[in-house]
């Protein structure tokens, strides 16, 4: 720019210097004198100097500088520097490539002066179905070697040249392989990340070579053991397309390379896809489809939740009704267990009751027999006829009293080998025995 004001004003004071004195009637010219028209010369031809030799390099962008005599440098610092009037390639750093997809009145939107933008184009993925793919790419130079840098501006001659007819190729190419290797369908699906990490791979080390194949898709059966009707997809007569391995690597196209350039893929990824019309028809359907799926799949799952609640509920009922009839059989055993010890501590006590009367009963009847034998003692040694008489009175009248009395023993041992007639006397000795202690005792006083 300033050698162009430079030429500019040389030129302005040689056309005034060389016009001067034929055109002597216009007043204009009076001002330019031959002195004012050398000077204005000499200070064009200084400017032209200056500008000719020394440029601002900016900040972010590289300069391969092209001597007239043949030779060249490149400059990758910001400031001024010479060029002793030679050619620039000037190149950024960094190289913003985007594909955008218009707006609705075709305009791209607002963009940066430095980024190089175009309308995205329409692509076609396996399955035939088209969209518009915006992308973001970003190139990086090499900045280490000079000879490399100066290589690719010298082939390139300009930026956009560069950008043109190396980067946007390998773009488009590098979209159109990767939309071969899957449908509109797996990329909605979950193969969004698969497709920029094989555009980027491209990109950057060269693209791939693909190799068709036939994939044998199994039938649908639907229907039931009577109808059975097979489905076969429309879509699997479609040219698939895989990459070709060789010892685990995929093979590229030689010699397509960003990298053979000193070109570094700092960012490649899609930023936006615009499918086509029909397309967009079939996924709202498959979106309602999922919706109401999911939507089923809720109140499915809703049923199933409920209804382990209520099996729940009813186990934890029949764990407290367990646990109640638990505690009422405990409580029964313990009571049956407390009873029989009560009946086995009854049984005990009335064992030893029984030995105590057995006991009581055997000593009376010694007593008694004792007795008996002293009073028969008495009546052998002689009675008068009278004393008899009225022993035998008393004796009756005593009897009959003591009978009335006379509380023996409620249980009593009974002997194995006795009769009736050993009970008899037994009562009477014990009747006697105890009369004649009562004759005896009125007798003494």
């Amino acid at each position: 720019m300033l050698l162009f004001i430079g030429i500019l004003i040389v030129f302005i004071g040689v056309a005034t210097l060389i016009a001067k004195p034929f055109l002597k009637n216009i007043k204009l010219f009076d001002w330019f004198s031959a002195g004012k028209s050398l000077r204005i010369i000499g200070a064009g031809l200084l400017l032209s100097i200056v500008s000719g030799t020394f440029f601002y390099a900016e900040p972010g962008t590289a300069y391969a500088v092209q001597y007239p005599w043949g030779g060249q440098k490149a400059i990758f610092r910001q400031g001024i520097h010479t060029k002793m009037w030679g050619r620039l390639i000037p190149i950024q750093f960094e190289l913003p490539i985007k594909y955008v997809i218009p707006n609705t009145d075709g305009k791209l939107g607002e963009q940066s002066t430095y980024a190089n933008v175009d309308a995205a184009k329409y692509w076609a993925f396996s399955d035939a179905v088209k969209a518009r793919i915006a992308t973001s790419v970003v190139i990086s130079i090499n900045t280490e070697d000079d000879g490399q840098f100066l290589s690719v501006a010298d082939r390139n001659k300009t930026e956009r040249n560069m950008i043109r007819s190396r980067i946007i190729p390998n773009i488009d190419q590098s979209i159109k392989n990767t939309c071969k290797l899957m449908d509109a369908q797996d990329y909605i699906s979950g193969q969004a990340s698969d497709f920029d990490r094989y555009f980027k791979d491209q990109l950057e080390n060269g693209m791939y070579v693909l190799e068709e194949y036939v994939r044998n898709d199994k039938k649908e059966v639907i229907g039931d053991s009577s109808v059975v009707r097979t489905v076969v997809n429309r879509e699997s007569k479609q040219k698939r397309f895989r990459i070709q391995m060789v010892d685990g690597e995929p093979v590229r196209v030689k010699g397509n390379s960003l990298k053979a350039y000193g070109l570094t893929v700092v960012q490649a990824v899609v930023t936006e896809i615009d499918w086509e019309e029909t397309f967009d028809n079939r996924l709202q359907l498959q979106k309602e489809e999922v919706a109401q799926t999911q939507l089923e799949k809720q109140q499915a799952e809703r049923q199933f939740y409920r209804a382990q609640k209520e099996k729940a509920k009813g186990e934890a009922e029949k764990a407290t009704e367990r646990a109640r009839l638990e505690k009422e059989q405990i409580q029964q055993t313990i009571a049956a267990e407390t009873e029989a010890k009560v009946a086995e501590f009854n049984l005990v006590k009335e064992k030893k009751q029984f030995e105590v009367e057995k006991f009581k009963a055997l000593s009376k009847k010694v007593s008694a027999d004792a007795e008996a034998y002293q009073n028969a003692k008495l009546v052998s040694a002689g009675l008068t006829p009278q004393e008899r008489a009225e022993w035998e009175f008393k004796t009756s009248v005593g009897v009959a009293r003591e009978l009335k009395e006379l509380r023996l023993p409620e249980i009593f041992i009974e002997g194995g080998g006795g009769s009736k007639r050993s009970d008899a006397n037994l009562l009477q000795s014990l009747i006697g025995a105890d009369l004649a202690k009562k004759m005896m005792e009125k007798k003494g006083e």
